[in-house]
Order: C-alpha cells, then sequence, then structure tokens
C-alpha cells in the first residue's frame, strides 16, 4: 500500500503514468505467441496456435443449411423500434427502444403526440361504448401516418455449416474487455487448439505484453476496434468464428459487422444490451490517473468480489494466472473513457444476420442479466445459455461448461428443407445440468 501511495504521489508531480506495460524486446513467435505491429510503433501480443493437420486442405463437409433473412427495420422519431422479419425464421414483433412494454406482433400506428401517454395506460377504450352521461360523445381522433426517421431493409440468405476442428477453413477469434489480457482464455485456448481449431487471441494494446502509447487517443473504440480489424485480416480463414467477453463483444460485433462474409458465427459472453456507447459523465474512472493509482488497491478487490461469484484463494490465483486487472492506472482512465460508439445502437445490432451465442453468468454485478436478454430479443438468430454458478469472470470461473457450450454451438447448423429453410434449436443434449437456456424472441412467441 506505501509503495502504491508514493507511486501515486510521484505521478501526480511528474505527470506520468507508473506500471507502463511495455512488450517483449522479440518479435520472434516463442510457445505459440508473436508480436504484431499493427501500426508503426503499436506493437499487440497475439497467441496463434495452429494444430497439426493432414496435408489435405479439408474443405467445408457437410450441406449445412440455409437462413432466409429478410427484415425490415424501422426506427420512429419517438424512439419506437419495429422489426418486421418477413423470412422463414420469426414472425414480426415490436419492439420499443425506451419505454413500454414488448408487444408481440403489435403494428398499429400510434400518435406520436399521444405515445409517452399511452403506454402508462393499458386500457383501450371502446369506439363503439355508450358515452357516460352528460356527456357527448367525442369524433375519434384523426390519425396521422408516422413518418420514421430511418428504415433498413436485409434480404439476403446465409449459409451455415458445422465448424469442427478438422476444418482448416476455420479460425476462433478470442477477444478479452477491459483490464484483461488474453491469458483469460487461458482454458479456452487449450482446449480448442486440442481439439484441432487454430486459435487467435490477442492482448488490446495497454493490457497483457502489448504495448501501452501513452497518449488517450489510443484507447478510444475506433483506435481498438482498427487494431483487431488488422488482427483479423492477418489471421483470418474461410469461416471464423468471434468470442468475445464484456467489452471484446463490442468489438466483435463490429467485425461481424465490417465482414459478414467471413464471419460465420460470434459468442457474446457477459456482453450487455445493445445500445450505443458512451462514457459515463459520473464515473470513478474520470478521476486524475494519480488518484485512480492511489485507489488501484480497492478497485482490484472491487473487481474481484464484483467479477467472481466466490471470493477466495482460487479466484485471487485465477486474476493473478489470468493477468487480469493488470493495467496502469492511465490506460485504465482511457479505456473507460474512450468508449464511444453512438453507431452501435439497436438498429447496428440488428442488421446482424450471423448466428450468436449468449453466454451469461447469473451472478453477474457488471451486466444484469435483463440487457442479454434484451440483445436475445433484437438479434436474428440468437441462444441465450444461462451459467447458475457463474459470474462476469464466467469463463475462467467454469471453464469445462463454458467450453462446453462453445463447443456445441460450433458445431450446430440449421436443418435444410425443401419448402423452406428454418433453423432447429441448439442441441441440448450434452448441456450441463447447472445451464440454463433461455428463450428467445422467436420461442416467446410461439409460447402464446
Amino acid at each position: 500500500m506505501l509503495t502504491s501511495f508514493m507511486e501515486g504521489i510521484l505521478c501526480c508531480l511528474t505527470g506520468k503514468s507508473a506500471n507502463v506495460v511495455v512488450p517483449i524486446e522479440t518479435s520472434e513467435p516463442a510457445d505459440g505467441f508473436e508480436f504484431v505491429e499493427v501500426k508503426p510503433g503499436r506493437v499487440l501480443r497475439v497467441r496463434h496456435i495452429i494444430p497439426e493437420r493432414p496435408a489435405v486442405t479439408e474443405q467445408m463437409t457437410g450441406e449445412g443449411g440455409s437462413v432466409h433473412c429478410k427484415r425490415k427495420i424501422t426506427v420512429y422519431r419517438n424512439g419506437q423500434l419495429v422489426i418486421e422479419n418477413l423470412g422463414d425464421i420469426m414472425q414480426s414483433e415490436l419492439l420499443h427502444c425506451q419505454n413500454g412494454d414488448t408487444e408481440p406482433g403489435n403494428t398499429v400506428e400510434v400518435e406520436l403526440s399521444d405515445y409517452n401517454s399511452s403506454t402508462t395506460s393499458t386500457v383501450t377504450p371502446d369506439p363503439n361504448a355508450a358515452p357516460p352521461p352528460g356527456q357527448q360523445q367525442q369524433p375519434p381522433p384523426r390519425r396521422r401516418r408516422r413518418k420514421p426517421k430511418r428504415t433498413v431493409v436485409i434480404d439476403c440468405e446465409r449459409k451455415i455449416s458445422s465448424c469442427k476442428g478438422t476444418h482448416s477453413d476455420v479460425a476462433l477469434f478470442f477477444v478479452h474487455g477491459v483490464g484483461g489480457s488474453l491469458d483469460i482464455w487461458g482454458s479456452q485456448l487449450d482446449f480448442f487448439s486440442r481439439l484441432g481449431y487454430e486459435v487467435i487471441a490477442p492482448d488490446l494494446a495497454g493490457h497483457g505484453v502489448s504495448s501501452a502509447p501513452q497518449i488517450a487517443a489510443a484507447y478510444t473504440f475506433y483506435a481498438l476496434a482498427e487494431d483487431l480489424r488488422a488482427i483479423f485480416k492477418r489471421y483470418a480463414r474461410r469461416r471464423n468464428i468471434l468470442i468475445g467477453h464484456s467489452y471484446g463483444v463490442s468489438f466483435c460485433t463490429f467485425l461481424a459487422h465490417e465482414y459478414p462474409e467471413q464471419v460465420h458465427k460470434v459468442v457474446m459472453i457477459n456482453g450487455g444490451g445493445p445500445t450505443a456507447l458512451e462514457p459515463s459523465l459520473c464515473s470513478i474512472f474520470n478521476l486524475p490517473t494519480c488518484v485512480l493509482h492511489l485507489l488501484s488497491p480497492c478497485l482490484a478487490w472491487s473487481f474481484l468480489k464484483a467479477g467472481f461469484a466466490h471470493q477466495g484463494a482460487k479466484e485471487k490465483q485465477l486474476l493473478k494466472d489470468g493477468n487480469a486487472f493488470n493495467v496502469s492506472s492511465f490506460v485504465l482512465r482511457a479505456m473507460m473513457s474512450g468508449q464511444y460508439w453512438p453507431e452501435g445502437d439497436e438498429v447496428y445490432h440488428a442488421e446482424l444476420t450471423v448466428p450468436i451465442l449468449l453466454v451469461h453468468g447469473m451472478h453477474d454485478k457488471f451486466v444484469p442479466i435483463e440487457e442479454d436478454q434484451r440483445m436475445a430479443e433484437i438479434l436474428l438468430l440468437a441462444f441465450l445459455k444461462v451459467i447458475d454458478e457463474g459470474s462476469h469472470m464466467v469463463m475462467m470461473e467454469c471453464p469445462e461448461t463454458v467450453n462446453t457450450l462453445l463447443h456445441e454451438f460450433f458445431l450446430w447448423e440449421p436443418e435444410s428443407s425443401s419448402t423452406g429453410s428454418k433453423p432447429k434449436q441448439e442441441p441440448d443434449k450434452i448441456l450441463p445440468n447447472n445451464v440454463e437456456a433461455q428463450p428467445t424472441a422467436e420461442s416467446r412467441h410461439k409460447d402464446k
């Protein structure tokens, strides 16, 4: 604690951040680690494992299945979002961006000026009912046609097939969040590389053993997204699966939106809702860097309590082994302040046509389960799985469960049909007992 206090004072006096992370002075691959210069002077550490395969290149096997995606997404000026699924997957449903309950299949035009007041009452007056005594019957209000603020039409067909470790055209990308490193994926990288998958996991700038520029602009969402774009273009295969955790989910969404033909499937682990990113104005991370450095022991303890369902020697060792929450105060402050991504709203997520698996730890104190449920409603083809014994760092707490879920999802493919392609539900025959399947918008609508 005394050392942290003295370093914090030195940071305030010199204006420089302590504990600056710098890369190892080598670019030679060692034990699966490589160092990639994404920009001049900006070097990221990447763990890249290529399993041994037969000399014959294996191509996509099996017929797989096709999913016809035809959606009309309309945004109105009052914040209302209407998603009409016109393809063979799901029926249309009405969703509200701001207030109001979900009303499946409701496309009734509502007066904009009366929208907010109408959501407070669930009773709809009968136009044929007699007026109360002493009150004259009022003519029905004239309905005005709403003018949408934005309309997006998607019409495409995706080929979705099973991705096995023996397929040399498949690559898995793992992206960590704020304060993490590629080491938090240790169990997943070892598991899937043993199954024959090619795995790629980078350290974000300022994290792990990647270089840490001393300018805040180096840690904005767009700067980090361009880093990952360079990594993706360098290692991408024909079919790529993106796995993101927390803040890393936003970068996976960005890549899936930018490269729809190359991204085959996406996994979102405790990623939160489909909302645009904006830094909080009232946040502890807006304090000066030197103050954050003084508070770093408290922040680390708070992360331990909020990130894990149980706090003990095992969890502390997991953090140490995963090199998690071991970033400088300057990098932490710049990362939190740089989370500005106005394009990543509900419409942006609704445009995704890739199959997505959402994994949520029930005890997560950072991301409420309602946010992942909202994400499952917005996405076209999504499976939401809740792990009862997990929290925010669920891939470290319950590695076997997470690995099983991910592997099942990688092997999943929709059924082919001559009359129309409809996806079958994800198989649960290997589903662990402590995992609860949450219904998506499609299944809830069918239950009604």
